[in-house]
């Protein structure tokens, strides 16, 4: 009998062993704490991991202003797996540390936030299916942080697919009709007489005399997807020309050479600024030998004494618990950001719209480099430059190796816009 008990009790304390040790790593590794300043190797493929959590159904914190933006979400082994075959620096930290951030960030005195990411954002990227002698940083660090896109075009937009998206990214492109105005360097090299022929052939195929009025009648589904609460993010070419589109609705501003017949001689005094996301009372650039399309670029008008060296735009430091939104649009390990250009390097401050939100400056150029605004039910942001990591990116030059910056801080604000749409709209404050 008494052997018996020995037996029973010690099969007991062997079976409480099991289910502790079982129970443990509940009990010590609550979450996975993914620490986004120094500390992280791997920026860019953190937010990776981010959306794969997200796509896993599992809410993600997003801690604006913690550790330069940091994420934590519940611990799961599969979760940590992925992290450790992304190169993704992490922490698996137990339920009573994660109550002790959380308890910081709350504190009112304190500006940060805590925000929760509850759904993977479906990405569309406004790209020619033709090749051209130059890459796209979003789709870029999209590949690189492994998160999933679909690449749209003129004919796919104007048949109505943007309603299924979330997020769209418009880059190097000339909504103007003006094909970016390379005419005057290019006009007799083979990648610019294809695009010329494809953008025709899509403008004809879709009932469209010309190119521009294609384009503005893609500007305009555009305009419709973010007044229904879509996500626009623009760099370079594109929120310029995009806006001066809108603004020239109605008005012929394309040379001959760029649509068979000569432009509207008063279409400056015709331009309706208030169809604009951003600009306003900007002056075009009728001249086609002129590789600018209007003074909203401060590209040429810049001192010469700029250079690499000395070119960078500082972030703003909003207040994390009341201005959320540019808040995330700004998280990033580094508040000094080294410039970069692009077609459009920059946007002149004077011609900005009373209630644009300016992101990012440089202050002594009076130039914003990154501004944000709402339209509708949704949002735009617009950032300046071609390639965050490639300073002067030239025709034909190769696409930027993210292996090479993979804790890119101009890199990041792509990415940011990218996580953006994930947040809970009532957690958001304008």
């Amino acid at each position: 009998m008494m052997n018996h008990r020995k037996r029973l009790f010690s099969n007991n304390v062997i079976l409480i062993l099991f289910v502790f040790l079982f129970c443990l790593p509940s009990l010590q590794a609550a979450y996975l704490f993914i620490p986004m300043d120094d500390a992280q190797k791997n920026h860019l493929k953190a937010y990776g991991i981010a959306y794969w959590v997200l796509k896993k159904e599992i809410e993600v914190d997003w801690l604006l202003n913690y550790r330069g933006g940091s994420f934590i979400f519940q611990y799961d082994r599969q979760l940590e797996q992925e992290c450790t075959i992304r190169g993704v620096s992490f922490q698996v930290i137990a339920d009573v540390q994660a109550r002790s951030i959380f308890q910081e960030i709350a504190d009112p005195q304190i500006n940060m936030e805590q925000i929760k990411l509850h759904k993977s954002p479906k990405i569309a990227v406004y790209s020619p299916k033709n090749k051209l002698p130059w890459d796209d940083a979003v789709t870029l660090v999209l590949s690189y942080a492994e998160i999933p896109y679909d690449v749209i075009y003129d004919e796919e937009l104007l048949t109505g697919v943007l309603p299924l998206y979330d997020w769209l990214h418009l880059h190097h492109e000339d909504f103007t009709g003006q094909y970016g105005k390379f005419w005057a360097a290019y006009k007799s090299f083979p990648w610019y007489q294809a695009d010329v022929a494809s953008q025709e052939s899509s403008a004809h195929k879709m009932g469209y005399e010309k190119v521009s009025q294609m384009k503005l009648a893609v500007a305009k589904k555009i305009r419709d997807f973010v007044a229904g609460g879509g996500y626009l993010f623009s760099m370079c070419s594109a929120p310029d020309s995009y806006d001066i589109a809108l603004s020239a609705d109605g008005v012929d501003i394309c040379d001959v050479m760029f649509d068979g017949d000569p432009m509207d001689r008063s279409a400056q005094s015709k331009l309706n600024f208030g169809n604009c996301f951003a600009f306003e009372n900007f002056t075009l650039s009728v001249n086609p030998y002129e590789y600018e399309i209007s003074s909203i670029d401060v590209t040429e008008t810049r001192p010469k004494t700029i250079r690499k060296e000395n070119d960078f735009f500082i972030l703003f430091d909003f207040s994390a618990k009341w201005d959320q939104v540019p808040s995330m649009l700004c998280q990033d390990h580094e508040k000094m950001i080294h410039g970069f250009m692009g077609q459009t390097t920059a946007f002149n401050k004077r011609y900005l719209k009373t209630n644009v939100v300016i992101l990012g400056e440089t202050k002594s150029l009076n130039e914003a480099r990154y501004i944000h605004g709402d339209y509708g039910k949704g949002t735009w942001t617009f950032l300046g430059g071609h390639d965050p990591e490639d300073y002067q990116h030239l025709v034909g030059d190769p696409p930027t190796d993210l292996n090479l910056h993979p804790n890119s801080p101009g890199y990041r604000l792509i990415l940011n816009n990218v996580l953006f749409p994930a947040a809970k709209k009532e957690k958001r404050k304008t």
